[in-house]
């Protein structure tokens, strides 16, 4: 497990509303009355609440919008895109269980980077971020995030992103750190292998559990919140498990088990982002972290 972390700059909590008038991130304002009057409690530092980013924190996949940037700017070609974001489709659709597939998916993770400085992926990650995800962010699930803060919380985003992605996320949101894939690195440059295990299902919850002995966190007390079923190890280690805008799966399984489910999306917006989304968690994924690995343009960024 790897982390990064920056202690958060206190920001007041403000609800924005659409272009249509309604209540941005919030289903009701009643009931953001009482999720927030929930949270006012005396600042403790033992708890944490731990957020998933794509579909959750922000609408669609860090790695596609990641993917878009690096595509502006001819890093790989759309081929690329399209060829294997067809291939990682049918790995998540059809066999996302099968060993064989794992594997394979964990030797391709992060092989796109191989070369690369270090700087040079934190730095572009930073223009990418102000350039397409800034304005994704779900409004409702950032509110969220700064309940937890202002109340004296801990804020950690769990992805299976590059971790320098990650981290640049959780920066530019003033929150706390962020757990993430993480690439080998010798003296500041990629070797394209990965130092440690997909950022993904089980990984998150053994992560999370490993960062809550190394800061003294009790995971009884903490918070999860996650849009897919794929997260529910993670969500099961904690003592407050909170669905945000929720695959078919982890509705639920929400319901069954009596968590909270909060939904950031209209009825039309939800159609809109749900396709896009699902393919860009597991078709555009992979277009990344497995497509540029055999990209025709090997040149690392100047």
């Amino acid at each position: 497990m790897a982390l990064s972390r920056r202690q958060p700059a206190g920001r007041s909590l403000t609800v924005q509303t659409d272009a249509e008038g309604h209540t941005a991130g919030w289903a009701t304002t009643e009931a953001a009355r009482d999720f927030e009057a929930a949270l006012k409690l005396p600042p403790d530092t033992s708890t944490a609440a731990f957020f998933d980013v794509d579909n959750t924190m922000m609408q669609g996949a860090s790695i596609y919008w990641l993917a878009r940037g690096l595509a502006a700017r001819n890093y790989f070609t759309t081929g690329d895109l399209l060829r294997f974001g067809w291939q990682q489709l049918r790995f998540r659709v059809v066999a996302a269980e099968h060993s064989g597939h794992m594997t394979s998916a964990r030797e391709a993770a992060l092989a796109f980077v191989e070369g690369w400085q270090v700087a040079d992926l934190e730095r572009l990650s930073e223009e990418i971020f102000d350039e397409l995800m800034a304005e994704r962010i779900w409004s409702g699930t950032r509110a969220l995030a700064q309940l937890h803060l202002d109340a004296g919380q801990r804020v950690w985003l769990v992805t299976a992103a590059p971790v320098e992605l990650g981290r640049v996320i959780a920066q530019r949101l003033d929150l706390t750190g962020a757990l993430g894939t993480v690439a080998e690195v010798r003296d500041g440059v990629y070797t394209g292998r990965l130092a440690g295990d997909l950022m993904h299902g089980p990984a998150k919850a053994d992560a999370i559990r490993q960062l809550a002995v190394a800061e003294g966190l009790d995971l009884a007390r903490c918070t999860a919140y996650s849009d897919s079923s794929n997260d529910l190890p993670m969500l099961s280690a904690v003592g407050h498990a909170v669905a945000v805008n929720p695959d078919a799966g982890l509705r639920r399984e929400a319901r069954e088990r009596g968590w909270e489910v909060r939904d950031f999306r209209t009825g039309r917006k939800a159609a809109k982002v749900a396709a896009p989304t699902a393919l860009a968690a597991g078709a555009l994924t992979g277009a990344v972290l497995a497509g540029l690995a055999l990209r025709r343009r090997r040149t690392p960024p100047a």
